[in-house]
C-alpha cells in the first residue's frame, strides 16, 4: 500500500445531509434570514424538506458549536451574529414555491429537487421549500406578499404555477424563475421540456401510420407546457387535412378521466391514438381500455408524453419521451445561481428536447 506524500491530492470528502441541513442553517442565520429565534422544528423540516431526526442532528451541531442555544419553551435562540456590516451582502437562499408537498409531485421531480438541492449546497446556497394552496389560488397576491415579506431570497422557483402566481412575480420584480413553461402574456424567464417540439415529433409519428382522430389527454388547467404540447400537435396534424385533434380534459381523478374517455370512445369520430399529458394517467388509460376489450395499439395507440420509472413495467410497453433529471437540475441550478447573484435573467425560454423511448403501444 502506498503511503500519501505531503503533495498528494487531498481525497474528496462525502457530505452527509446532516452537515448540508447545518450549513444551510448556518447560513441563513448569517445572512439575516432568521432574527431573534429559528421556527419550529416542523416548519424547518418542511422548508429544508428533511426528517426530523436529520434536523435536529444538525441543530445539535449547531447548539455545539455555539450557534444556537435550547431557550424556553424548547426554542432555539440565535447566538451567532447576523452579517449586516456590509449593505452589499446577498441572500444565498433560493426557495421553491409549489402547490403541494415533493412526496405528492412525480418521482422524477422529487429526484431532480433532490439533485438541485446537492448542487446549489456545493456553491454556498441554502435551499427552501415553500408549500402553499393559498399561493396558487386565483388571487394569491396577499398570500405571495405575506410569504416573500416572511421569507426572503435571493430567487425564487416557481413549480405547477399558472397565470396569476407568475403575473404577480412579473409586476412585484421579484426575482423568479418559472421550472416549467409561462403563459402567453408572461415574460418571465422559464426552464421546461420542449413540449411543443416532442407533440409536434409524436403527431407527426401517429399520422405516418395512419392514425386521423388523435385525442390529447390533460387535466385541467392552462398549464404553459400543456398548451405548448396541444399547439405541438396542431400544426403535426395541420399538413394533414384529414387528421382532427380531440382534447379531452379530466380532472385528474381516475373516475372522471375514464368517464371522459367513455364518452370520447362512444363518439361520432373516436380516437385511434392518445397522446397522454402524465405518466400517471397513463396507467388509467392503459387499464380501461384493457376493461373495454380495446386492443393496444391494434385498436388505438398512446404515447406518454412524460415519463416515470413505473412506464417501464406496464404491458404493453409504453411509448414515451423520457428528460434527462440531472441535466435539466445543471440547468435549473445555473440559471438560479445567476438569478441569485445578479438579481436579473433575461425573460427568455430554456427548453429541453428528451428523448423517445419506444415501447409496444405505438
Amino acid at each position: 500500500m502506498h503511503s500519501a506524500t505531503p503533495d498528494s491530492p487531498r481525497l474528496p470528502q462525502r457530505v452527509s445531509l446532516v452537515t448540508l441541513t447545518a450549513q444551510s442553517l448556518r447560513e441563513s442565520i448569517l445572512s439575516g434570514h432568521w432574527q431573534g429565534h429559528l421556527p419550529g422544528e416542523r416548519e424547518l423540516c418542511e422548508r429544508l424538506q428533511v426528517s426530523r431526526h436529520t434536523l435536529r442532528e444538525a441543530l445539535q451541531e449547531l447548539e455545539r458549536e455555539g450557534s444556537v442555544e435550547v431557550a424556553v419553551r424548547q426554542r432555539r435562540r440565535i447566538k451567532l451574529a447576523a452579517k449586516t456590516a456590509s449593505k452589499t451582502i446577498r441572500s444565498r437562499a433560493i426557495a421553491l414555491i409549489s402547490p403541494r408537498p415533493l412526496l405528492e409531485m412525480s418521482p422524477s421531480t422529487v429526484v431532480m429537487v433532490d439533485d438541485l438541492r446537492d448542487q446549489l449546497s456545493r456553491f454556498g446556497f441554502s435551499f427552501e421549500v415553500h408549500v402553499s394552496t393559498a399561493c396558487f389560488s386565483a388571487k394569491p397576491a396577499r398570500a405571495l406578499e405575506a410569504l416573500t415579506t416572511r421569507s426572503p431570497a435571493a430567487a425564487w422557483l416557481l413549480f405547477g404555477s399558472l397565470a396569476p402566481v407568475q403575473s404577480w412575480f412579473m409586476r412585484q420584480h421579484v426575482p423568479c424563475l418559472v421550472v416549467g413553461s409561462c403563459a402567453p402574456e408572461i415574460s418571465l424567464p422559464s426552464i421546461d421540456t420542449d413540449y411543443r417540439a416532442l407533440c409536434r415529433h409524436a403527431g407527426g409519428m401517429l399520422c405516418r401510420k395512419g392514425h386521423r382522430h388523435i385525442a390529447f389527454i390533460r387535466p385541467t388547467g392552462d398549464y404553459g407546457g400543456d398548451l405548448e404540447s396541444e399547439q405541438g400537435l396542431r400544426e403535426a396534424l395541420a399538413s394533414s387535412q384529414a387528421a382532427a385533434l380531440q382534447v379531452i380534459l379530466h380532472d385528474g381523478t381516475a373516475s372522471n378521466l375514464c368517464a371522459m374517455l367513455e364518452k370520447a370512445l362512444h363518439s361520432v369520430r373516436p380516437p385511434t391514438a392518445c397522446v397522454v399529458a402524465r405518466a400517471l394517467h397513463v396507467v388509467t388509460v392503459l387499464m380501461f381500455l384493457a376493461q373495454r376489450g380495446k386492443r393496444v395499439p391494434q385498436d388505438i395507440a398512446v404515447i406518454s408524453r412524460d415519463d416515470e420509472g413505473f412506464l417501464q413495467h406496464t404491458v404493453p410497453a409504453a411509448t414515451r419521451y423520457a428528460s434527462n433529471t440531472s441535466q435539466f437540475a445543471r440547468s435549473v441550478c445555473k440559471a438560479a445561481r445567476q438569478l441569485a447573484e445578479t438579481g436579473t435573467l433575461p425573460p427568455r425560454a430554456i427548453r429541453l428536447m428528451p428523448k423517445m423511448i419506444r415501447g409496444e403501444t405505438l
